[in-house]
C-alpha cells in the first residue's frame, strides 16, 4: 500500500538531549572490494549503484538564517550506461529576489592501477560550470574526472538556500539501487513543518532528539528537533506504463512549512486553511478578479451563440463549442490567467487558465450553475488533501451543474467532446471553488477508451484474400485516433503510413465517417487485399489481427509496488470472418481463451467457430477499472500476456487433396 505518512515531531521531556551531531560517513575511504565489484548482487542489471548516500539539512544559526544542505555520495559505476552518473548536475532555485548558492563542491574518481593501488583523480574548480536553465533554476554542472566502468566516484557539496518553505526534500529511491541512504535534519522549534513520508518502503531508522539552545536570533534562544531517517538495500525505482507522476510513488521525505513562531509571541501561519486560500483566490488578480471581469469580456459574443428558448444543456454545449473554437491553447499549464482574459480573448490564444476561466465566465454570464475546479495533471502528481498546498495544482476546468448531472469541461483541446476531460486531467480529485466554500470532487472519466473492429474477408482461388474492415473509435480512443490522423496533415499521408505498417496488406479504398464531428464516434472503413504468408501454394498462412494489436506486454516487472492507472476503462472488440473455397481445409486456428480478473476487474474472451467454409473469430478484451492496486499487478500481467499471445495467433489453411496425401 502506498504510504503518505505524517511524521509529527513533538518534543517530549523524555527525548534524549543532545548538543552534538556526528555527520555522515568518512570521506575518501574507498575499499578495494568496492573497486573490484563487477556486478551488484541484489540487482545484476544495475548500471551503477550508490554505495552510500548522506544528507544533512539545518537552518543556519546566524548570518541570514538560511538552510545549509550538505550532500555526500559514494557511487560505483558498473556498466557503460552507468557513466552518465559521472556527469553531475546540482539544481539551484531562484526567484527575482533571492537564489540558492553552491558554497563548495568536491568530486573524485577512484580506480585500481595495474599494481592494485588505488588512484584518485580530483575535480578542478574551473571545470564546474553554471547553466541558466530558466527563470526558476540555474544548474551547476561538472563531469567527475577519470571516471570509467569500474570506478567509484565520490561527491561532496554544500548548498545554501534562502527557501525554507519546503525545507529540503530527500529521495531515498532513484533509478539505480542504493546500499544505504541516510538523511539528518535539524529544525529550530520556531519552524513548524508538515513532514510526510511518501512511497512504499519502510524506514530502517527514524530517530529524534532534542538539541537544547541550538538556535538564537535577536536575543531569543530556541531548542531544535534533530531527526535521523535511513533506509538500506533500496531497490531502483523502475518506471512502467500506466503510471501517474513518479513523485507520487518515489520513497521520500517531504516538508511543508506550516507556521513560524517569533520570540515576541507573534505567529505567522504559512499553511493556511482552505477558507483562507479560497478568499485569496477570489481576490487574486489572475484568477478571481479575471472571472468577475470575464462576463464583460465575452458579453454579446456569447449571447449570440444561443437562443432564448434553449435548454440549459443546449446553451452550455453551444457556449463550449464557441470558446473551444475561439481559442488555440499555447501548451502552457496553469490555473491562473497568463495574459488576462481580455487580451487572451482578443488574440484567441492563451494558457489553460486563460481559456478555461473564459469558459467559466461565459457559462456564468449565460446564467448557468458553473464553478471553477483546480486540479493537478497526471504528470504533475497527486495533490495533498490534508491541508491546502496551492503549488500542487497546475490546471483549472469548469464544473457545470445541470439538475443532478455534473459536466467537467475543458476547452483547450478542439478534439474533445462536451463533458470529456483530456486524459492528462484524469488524476485523483480536484478542488472546486464553490459559491460559499470549496470542496473536493472526484475526477472520473465520462467515457471509455473503446475500439470496435469488424473484418469480413474472402480467400480467392488465386490465394489472395480480399475484403473490408471497419474500425469504430469511441471516447478516448476516438480522441487519440483523430489526433493521429490530423498530425499527418493529409488523409493520404496517414494511409501511406498505415500501408507501411500493415504486413502484406494493400489498401485499395478508404473512407472516414465523423472525423471532424468530435461529439460522435469516429469510424474508418477500408477495402483491402492481402498477400498471405506461405512457403508454397499448398497452404495459406493468415494473421487475423492485422491492426491495432498489442505487440508486447506493457507490464514487465517481476513485482510492481505502485498502482496501475489506466486513466479510463479500456475495451476492445474484434469480429473477424474468413470465407474460403471448399477445396481448402483449416489446419490451425486460434485457441479459445477465457480469462477474468478478480472482482470483475476485466476479462479476455476469444472464440473461433467453423460453419461450413466460414471461420468466425470473436475477440473481446476489457479493463473495467481505472486503477489497480499493486496486489492486482500479477493478475493484470497475466491477462496481458494472454492478450499478446491471442493476437499473435495464426490461421493455417491447406488444400484438401494435398493435405490428404500428407
Amino acid at each position: 500500500m502506498l504510504k503518505s505518512v505524517s511524521i509529527i515531531a513533538i518534543l517530549y521531556l523524555s527525548i534524549i538531549i543532545s548538543n552534538a551531531q556526528v555527520t555522515g560517513f568518512p570521506q575518501g575511504r574507498i575499499s578495494v572490494a568496492d573497486l573490484k565489484m563487477k556486478i551488484y548482487p541484489s540487482d545484476t542489471s544495475a548500471v551503477a549503484v550508490m554505495l552510500n548516500e548522506f544528507g544533512d539539512a539545518r537552518i543556519e544559526n546566524g548570518n541570514d538564517f538560511n538552510l545549509i544542505f550538505t550532500y555526500h555520495v559514494l557511487l560505483k559505476i558498473l556498466k557503460t550506461d552507468g557513466l552518465e552518473y559521472a556527469n553531475f548536475e546540482i539544481p539551484l532555485r531562484k526567484n527575482e529576489q533571492k537564489k540558492e548558492a553552491l558554497k563548495s563542491v568536491q568530486a573524485s574518481s577512484f580506480n585500481l592501477d595495474n599494481s592494485g593501488s588505488i588512484q584518485e583523480v580530483k575535480l578542478v574548480a574551473k571545470n564546474v560550470f553554471t547553466e541558466e536553465r530558466n527563470k526558476y533554476y540555474d544548474v551547476k554542472k561538472f563531469a567527475v574526472p577519470g571516471a570509467r566502468v569500474g570506478s567509484v566516484i565520490e561527491i561532496v557539496y554544500v548548498l545554501e538556500s534562502p527557501f525554507l518553505y519546503n525545507f529540503r526534500t530527500w529521495e531515498f529511491q532513484s533509478d539505480i539501487p542504493k546500499v544505504q541512504s541516510e538523511y539528518w535534519t535539524t529544525i529550530p522549534g520556531n519552524y513548524r513543518y508538515h513532514t510526510t513520508l511518501k512511497g512504499f518502503l519502510n524506514l530502517e531508522k527514524n530517530e529524534s532528539e532534542l538539541v537544547r539552545d541550538c538556535f538564537s536570533i535577536g536575543g531569543g534562544v530556541a531548542d531544535c528537533a534533530a531527526s535521523k531517517y535511513a533506509m538500506s538495500n533500496i531497490p531502483a525505482f523502475e518506471e512502467e506504463e500506466y503510471m501517474t507522476a513518479k513523485s507520487n510513488f518515489l520513497s521520500s521525505i517531504n516538508y511543508e512549512l506550516e507556521e513560524i513562531h517569533y520570540f515576541d509571541g507573534r505567529k505567522n501561519r504559512i499553511t493556511k486553511e482552505w477558507k483562507d486560500v479560497e478568499e485569496e483566490l477570489r481576490r487574486d488578480e489572475d484568477f478571481g478578479i479575471q472571472l468577475r471581469r470575464g462576463g464583460n469580456v465575452v458579453d454579446k459574443y456569447v449571447e449570440l451563440s444561443y437562443g432564448p428558448t434553449d435548454e440549459p444543456l443546449v446553451k452550455a454545449q453551444k457556449i463550449y463549442e464557441l470558446i473551444k473554437t475561439k481559442f488555440t491553447w499555447n501548451e502552457v499549464m496553469g490555473f491562473h490567467s497568463e495574459h488576462g482574459l481580455k487580451k487572451a480573448f482578443e488574440t484567441g490564444s492563451g494558457n489553460v487558465g486563460d481559456i478555461n476561466l473564459t469558459l467559466i465566465a461565459a457559462l456564468e454570464h449565460a446564467g448557468l450553475d458553473v464553478e471553477p475546479m483546480i486540479l493537478s495533471t497526471r504528470k504533475n502528481g497527486l495533490v495533498i488533501e490534508l491541508f491546502p498546498v496551492i503549488s500542487d495544482f497546475n490546471y483549472v476546468v469548469a464544473k457545470l451543474n445541470i439538475q443532478d448531472k455534473v459536466y467537467l469541461l475543458d476547452a483547450t483541446d478542439k478534439l474533445l467532446s462536451f463533458g470529456l476531460l483530456p486524459e492528462r486531467c484524469l488524476n485523483g480529485k480536484g478542488r472546486v471553488l464553490g459559491k460559499k466554500q470549496s470542496y473536493w470532487h472526484e475526477i472520473k472519466p465520462q467515457s471509455k477508451d473503446r475500439l470496435i473492429s469488424s473484418t469480413t474477408l474472402k480467400l480467392e482461388s488465386d490465394g489472395k484474400i480480399t475484403g473490408t474492415f471497419h474500425l469504430n473509435h469511441v471516447g478516448y480512443d476516438a480522441v487519440d485516433k483523430r489526433k493521429a490522423i490530423f498530425a499527418f496533415g493529409s488523409h493520404e499521408a496517414y494511409i501511406e503510413k498505415l500501408q507501411k505498417n500493415w504486413h502484406n496488406v494493400h489498401i485499395k479504398k478508404f473512407d472516414f465517417k465523423n472525423l471532424e464531428d468530435v461529439n460522435s464516434s469516429f469510424s474508418e472503413k477500408f477495402e483491402i487485399e492481402i498477400e498471405p504468408d506461405g512457403t508454397n501454394s499448398d497452404h495459406i498462412l493468415f494473421h487475423p489481427f492485422m491492426h491495432n494489436r498489442w505487440e508486447k506486454n506493457p507490464f514487465k516487472l517481476a513485482n510492481r509496488l505502485y498502482p496501475v492507472d489506466f486513466g479510463a476503462p479500456l475495451e476492445e472488440t474484434f469480429i473477424i470472418t474468413l470465407e474460403f473455397p471448399k477445396e481448402y481445409e483449416v489446419v490451425e486456428i486460434p485457441k479459445n481463451i477465457g480469462l477474468a480478473l478478480p472482482n470483475s476487474g476485466g476479462r479476455l474472451l476469444m472464440t473461433t467457430q467453423m460453419e461450413s467454409n466460414i471461420l468466425t473469430l470473436s475477440f473481446s478484451f476489457q479493463i473495467a477499472k481505472t486503477v489497480y492496486s499493486a496486489e492486482e499487478y500479477q493478475y493484470l500481467k497475466e491477462l496481458f500476456n494472454n492478450v499478446v499471445q491471442a493476437q499473435n495467433s495464426i490461421v493455417l489453411l491447406k488444400l484438401k487433396n494435398k493435405f490428404a496425401e500428407n
